[in-house]
């Protein structure tokens, strides 16, 4: 029988505490301070910060309730949003490097959509904050 660190990846796919965004001063810094962009039916706001984790960043998921009124509902697409970005930040991770930072991620869309159309949105919006990212480091670098 083998053991189950031999079984596992080389990185884990799961999204630990240390992971989550939940201190209410970043977030509130996230807000007042963060660039955003939209990939439908996905908003990304993110802010490139200080952490206090040795993550490279830190997540956060909604999901309005005057759209979906319903708390089985807004939790169903909360929960497909966590689990389309775990299985698409080890790419994001490595694209990263040293930068830390803080992102939100709000569902925008007014109706229930599945699996499929969230993933997709996760890994446009994932490769465009990666490219925003560089090309602000190729700016200050000017």
């Amino acid at each position: 029988m083998q053991n189950n660190q031999e079984i596992k990846p080389s990185g884990s796919f799961s999204l630990n505490k240390e992971e989550r965004l939940c201190s209410q001063k970043v977030i509130e810094k996230l807000f007042a301070e963060g660039e955003s962009f939209l990939t439908f039916p996905v908003k990304v706001v993110y802010l490139k910060t200080e952490l206090n984790t040795h993550f490279p960043a830190q997540a956060a998921f909604s999901v309005s309730k005057k759209s979906f009124k319903r708390a089985v509902r807004r939790n169903r697409i909360k929960r497909l949003m966590r689990e389309a970005y775990r299985l698409n930040k080890h790419e994001f991770y490595q694209q990263l490097g040293d930068r830390q930072l803080a992102v939100f991620f709000i569902y925008v869309g007014k109706e229930m959509t599945n699996y499929a159309a969230i993933e997709g949105a996760f890994k446009k919006a994932l490769k465009r904050l990666v490219k925003q990212l560089r090309d602000q480091a190729i700016d200050k670098a000017s």
